[in-house]
């Protein structure tokens, strides 16, 4: 008579594999990111067009300020910030539209979108990882170039108007710089998600981001004023000036909550558009 050996019940442990695959995806982006050759001299010409050309607009506006009607004299010593944070950063934001199309269009080119879906079947959170790692490189980068140029500008401006960090809302627009600039990434990486071709992607991006808004306030009356109000650039870039001016529809955090749904439709849009088409 044979006794069986009493059984033991056996306990399996499970690896919290999410969190792992999270990281590994978020450093296989990273490491995409940095091996793009585009990328280092982007975000360079990023620093160096924002600081570059909001010294030389903001020593332009001093020399020459006097030669202005005494109403633009008064909106710039009113809100010397708005003056010191705007045209560099309208410039420099060319180079994170481009950027953001390279991220995702260099992959359709040569093929490598289709070694990553192999690695990461699901889509989403491949096109989510991509998204989250250059908007936050985008952010710092942003930060880097806002406050040389802020104080750089505010050292040209001293002779005309006294800004500092510690005035209303400066502190806030200068680090919203920023924050706009990360936000425009994510929606680049969005049309070149769309679109897949890097002319026709970067065309799409920069037509969407800088031209429509002027065209819009071509429109007849009051429509254009308001369509053009709640376009992503012009309502993400409030969060980059202190005050709200008389003309504006929107607070600078209205305007900014505006480009964050502009920015979560169109990635929205992409995600799935990338699960619907092959690579």
């Amino acid at each position: 008579m044979s006794v069986s050996a009493p059984l033991t019940p056996t306990t399996t442990v499970v690896a919290p594999q999410r969190s792992s695959n999270t990281v590994g995806l978020v450093k296989s982006e990273w490491t995409k990111f940095v091996s793009l050759r585009s990328t280092i001299w982007s975000l360079a010409l990023l620093v160096i067009v924002t600081v570059g050309f909001t010294a030389f607009f903001t020593w332009f506006t001093v020399a020459y300020g006097d030669n202005v009607d005494p109403l633009a004299q008064l909106q710039i010593e009113a809100d010397p910030a708005r003056q010191i944070l705007g045209a560099g950063f309208q410039l420099g934001q060319l180079a994170v539209c481009v950027l953001g199309v390279l991220i995702v269009t260099s992959e359709y080119a040569s093929g490598t979108i289709r070694a990553s879906l192999l690695a990461i079947p699901k889509r989403i959170p491949l096109l989510a990882a991509k998204s989250g790692v250059f908007m936050v490189v985008i952010f710092i980068v942003g930060e880097i170039a806002a406050f040389p140029a802020f104080f750089i500008g505010s050292a040209l401006m001293s002779s005309r108007a006294s800004v500092s960090l510690g005035d209303p809302g400066v502190l806030r627009a200068v680090i919203g710089a920023g924050l706009y600039l990360s936000l425009l990434g994510v929606m680049a990486i969005a049309i070149g998600a769309l679109v897949r071709h890097t002319a026709g992607a970067i065309t799409g991006v920069i037509g969407f981001v800088l031209v429509l808004a002027p065209l819009a306030q071509l429109l007849p009356g009051t429509i254009g004023r308001h369509v053009a109000a709640y376009l992503p650039s012009q309502a993400g870039s409030l969060i980059a000036s202190p005050q709200q001016a008389p003309g504006d529809l929107l607070s600078p955090w209205q305007g900014f909550g505006v480009a964050a749904i502009w920015t979560v439709l169109l990635i929205g849009l992409a995600a799935y558009m990338l699960r619907r088409r092959d690579a």
